[in-house]
C-alpha cells in the first residue's frame, strides 16, 4: 500500500516548525465519575506525537470520545480526563483547547489537546466546509487512529483531502504494515479463526476469507451454525438455522480449494447458560436436546492446536467458547496457547479476542495485536478503509 509516513518526513527534517495534526484514537473507557479505567490507546498514541515534538512540530492531537451530540457540548463528553492523562506521560503539560476550528495557537516544540472532534458540527457527515477549516490549521495532518480507519468523517478523511500533506502515524502504518503481511502476502498455510456469537454478523467475513485461506476455523455460536451445516445436533445452542445454506457453501468453496473448514468432532456442554453450570464432555454426534453446547471438545482443540502450530500465518477474531466462565475456557486457552507458540506470524483484533490475550498472558507471543474492532472486521472482509483509500490517493499526487 503506497501512503507516505510520517516517520519518513520526520528523518527527512520535513517536520521542524510545521503545524501538525494528529488524528489520535483516545476514545477510553471511563467509570461514572469520569475516572480513565484502561488508558492502552492513550499510551499507544504517545510514540507518534513524541515523534512529532522530537522533530520540532507545533502539534495539535484531537479525537472523539463516546458518542456527543454535535453541537452540544456536555460535560461527560470532554476529553479534559485524557489531557490529564497525556500530560503524565509526556511528562509536560498538554492543554486542553475547545471550539478550536476557527483557530489554535501553538508554537513549535508545543502540544495541544483539541477538545472532542465529534462535537463539531458536521464531523460524523464529512461536510467539507468544516473539513476545510480543520485543513487550514495544519501543514502535515497524521492518522494514527486506525479505530476510526473504516468511518469517513471530517477528522478520519475530509482533512486528509484538503490538508497540505496528509500521511500515516506509526500506529496506522504498523496495522497497515502487519495486515499487508497477514492477508495480502501470507506464509501459508494460511489461518483463519472468526468465532463469534452469530454469522450473520460475520457472514461477509467468512465469505472473503473462504477464498483467500487453507483453514478456516469457526467457534462459539457461528461453530453451532456450521455444525447444523454437517448435519450435527446442537440441542438448544444459540445457532442461525435460517443462514444454515450459507455456512454450506461457504464449506463447499473451501473444499473445492483443497481447503477445510474444521467442524468440532466433540464439545463441551451444559444444560444452562452459567458459570457454575456443570460441563460436560460429549462427542458432536451426541448432543442432547436440552444441550447448550459452550466450548469446543479437547479433542477438536488438539486437533486445531496441531493445525495452528504448523501454520505460517494465522489472522485471529474470537474466542472459540464462553471462556469467560473457567469450565468452558479450555478451547479458547488451548488455542492461545497453540498461537503463542506457533512460529507463524499472528495479528489479533477484536474486543474478546483482547481480553483471552490478556487472561491468559500471550500479549509477547502474538505478532501483532490490532487495536481497531470495526476497522479490522471490515479488512478482514477485503474492504478498502476510507482512511486509507485517501491517504493512497494523496501519496499518488506528491
Amino acid at each position: 500500500m503506497n501512503i507516505l509516513r510520517f516517520s519518513d518526513l520526520c528523518a527527512q527534517g520535513k517536520v521542524r516548525g510545521q503545524r501538525v495534526f494528529i488524528r489520535a484514537d483516545l476514545n477510553v473507557p471511563q467509570d461514572d465519575t469520569g475516572r480513565i479505567t484502561e488508558d492502552t490507546r492513550i499510551r499507544a498514541s504517545v510514540p507518534c506525537i513524541q515523534q512529532a515534538l522530537d522533530a520540532g512540530a507545533a502539534v495539535m492531537v484531537t479525537s472523539h470520545l463516546g458518542r456527543p451530540t454535535e453541537g452540544a457540548f456536555k460535560p461527560e463528553d470532554s476529553l479534559a480526563p485524557v489531557a490529564a492523562r497525556l500530560s503524565e506521560l509526556l511528562g509536560r503539560e498538554v492543554p486542553l483547547v475547545a471550539d478550536w476550528v476557527e483557530g489554535v495557537q501553538v508554537q513549535p516544540g508545543q502540544v495541544v489537546l483539541l477538545e472532542n472532534c465529534r462535537l463539531n458540527v458536521g464531523e460524523k457527515k464529512n461536510k467539507e466546509e468544516l473539513a476545510r477549516k480543520m485543513a487550514a490549521l495544519c501543514d502535515i495532518f497524521v492518522n494514527d487512529a486506525f479505530g476510526t480507519a473504516h468511518r469517513a468523517e471530517g477528522t478520519t478523511y475530509g482533512i486528509a483531502q484538503f490538508a497540505p500533506i496528509a500521511c500515516a502515524g506509526p500506529l496506522l502504518s504498523a496495522e497497515i504494515d502487519a495486515l499487508t503481511k497477514a492477508l495480502a502476502q501470507p506464509q501459508r498455510p494460511l489461518a483463519a479463526i472468526v468465532a463469534g456469537s452469530k454469522v450473520s454478523t460475520k457472514l461477509t467475513i467468512l465469505q472473503s476469507l473462504a477464498d483467500k485461506v487453507d483453514q478456516l476455523i469457526v467457534g462459539g455460536g457461528i461453530a453451532n451454525t456450521f455444525m447444523l451445516a454437517a448435519g450435527l445436533p446442537i440441542g438448544k445452542s444459540l445457532a442461525e438455522p435460517d443462514l444454515v445454506e450459507q455456512a454450506r457453501a461457504v464449506m463447499d468453496a473451501m473444499k473445492a480449494r483443497g481447503a477445510e473448514v474444521p467442524v468440532p468432532t466433540d464439545v463441551v456442554v451444559a444444560k444452562t447458560f452459567a458459570a457454575d453450570a456443570p460441563a460436560t464432555v460429549k462427542a458432536a454426534t451426541d448432543v442432547a436436546e436440552d444441550d447448550l453446547i459452550l466450548d469446543i471438545g479437547p479433542e477438536t482443540a488438539a486437533k486445531l492446536a496441531a493445525q495452528l502450530k504448523a501454520a505460517g500465518t494465522i489472522v485471529w477474531n474470537g474466542p472459540v467458547g464462553v471462556f469467560e466462565f473457567d469450565a468452558f475456557a479450555n478451547g479458547t486457552q488451548t488455542i492461545a496457547q497453540a498461537i503463542a507458540e506457533s512460529p507463524a506470524f499472528s495479528i489479533a483484533g477484536g474486543g474478546d479476542t483482547l481480553a483471552a490475550i490478556a487472561k491468559y498472558g500471550i500479549e509477547q507471543q502474538v505478532g501483532y495485536i490490532s487495536t481497531g474492532g470495526g476497522a479490522f472486521l471490515e479488512v478482514l472482509e477485503g474492504k478498502l478503509l476510507p482512511a486509507f483509500d485517501i491517504l493512497q490517493q494523496r501519496a499518488a499526487q506528491v
